[in-house]
């Protein structure tokens, strides 16, 4: 896969391709399958496939104290649409001025003349332009006057309903990871680093790896106790909390994970962390006593879950 990011482009590409557009958060379940429509288009016609998006979100720009959170860095996008077997993704530098141009403007100046774009095939529930005043029969005219032909794509539905980045955002901040990782294809994942924490759970023989998220942006799911796996030289079992340390009377949210049977020193490391089951709220204890039990009977669960082989 090649990757092109249009403000380093020297010159327009040649060779004509079948393209769509869009943020592609998460590359869900939904996304892979509008791609593999797009690459299918590309085989038949011995054009490139493309995928078009943006190096940020479209209202980190526009909406003034708006913060969305993403289920992926621009990196992890890039990686996971490797993986889709497309020939070109290009990342386009999302600004005011590019927000400005209308649909029509956007085919013609973008999409025709820099990327040589032949077919565009628009996502089910897809609108771009400024404002997102127009539709997909205004895409198809202004098509037909640019030489694009311009064709709507097939809509995934699962068990689950219709596929969007907004329905696993919002099964996530509910804490339904498994829903959320069944729409998405895989294991929802944080990324941090591991940096200095308050040593509570190494006083209970529970020590824990404390992580700065890479991305601030990137969406927490809610607060509590999950089943974890956690690449640490090899994806490891594990269990990680997401809270504000109430027993120790703490205020600011945390991300701290224990690896099983894992001994070293993490900090400073890029730990990526796999999301798979959530097993319970955060809540206060009387004492770390009380709490430390509770931490052993999280990891017989959590075990069990996972199949972990016992000592």
């Amino acid at each position: 896969m090649q990757t092109i990011f249009l403000n380093e482009l020297k010159s327009s590409l040649r060779e004509p391709a079948v393209a769509t557009i869009g943020f592609f958060d998460g590359v869900h379940l939904g996304h892979r399958h509008l791609v593999s429509q797009v690459t299918a288009a590309a085989h038949a016609r011995q054009w490139r496939s493309m995928v078009i998006t943006f190096d940020r979100h479209p209202r980190e720009v526009l909406a003034a104290r708006v913060e969305p959170f993403l289920l992926t860095t621009l990196d992890e996008k890039l990686q996971l649409l490797t993986q889709l077997g497309v020939d070109v993704v290009v990342v386009l530098p999302f600004s005011r001025q590019m927000a400005s141009l209308s649909a029509r403007s956007f085919m013609q100046s973008v999409l025709r003349q820099q990327l040589g774009v032949c077919q565009l095939v628009i996502g089910y529930d897809n609108r771009f332009g400024h404002d997102r005043a127009a539709g997909f029969p205004d895409y198809v005219a202004y098509g037909r006057e640019l030489g694009i032909e311009v064709t709507r794509a097939e809509e995934l539905i699962t068990a689950h309903g219709p596929v969007s980045s907004s329905v696993v955002r919002h099964l996530l901040t509910v804490g339904e990871v498994e829903k959320a990782s069944a729409l998405l294809g895989r294991p929802y994942e944080l990324c941090g680093t591991v940096v200095h924490g308050f040593q509570e759970g190494r006083k209970m023989g529970f020590p824990t790896a404390n992580l700065q998220l890479v991305e601030p942006l990137l969406l927490l799911p809610k607060s509590g106790v999950y089943a974890v796996e956690t690449m640490a030289g090899k994806w490891m079992p594990g269990m990680l909390n997401i809270g504000t340390r109430p027993t120790f009377n703490g205020h600011k949210q945390t991300i701290e994970v224990h690896i099983f049977r894992f001994s070293g020193e993490l900090y400073g490391s890029m730990l990526k962390v796999r999301l798979l089951h959530r097993v319970r709220d955060e809540r206060p204890f009387q004492s770390p006593d009380e709490l430390r039990r509770q931490l052993q009977h999280d990891r017989q669960e959590i075990e069990t879950l996972l199949q972990c082989p016992h000592e």
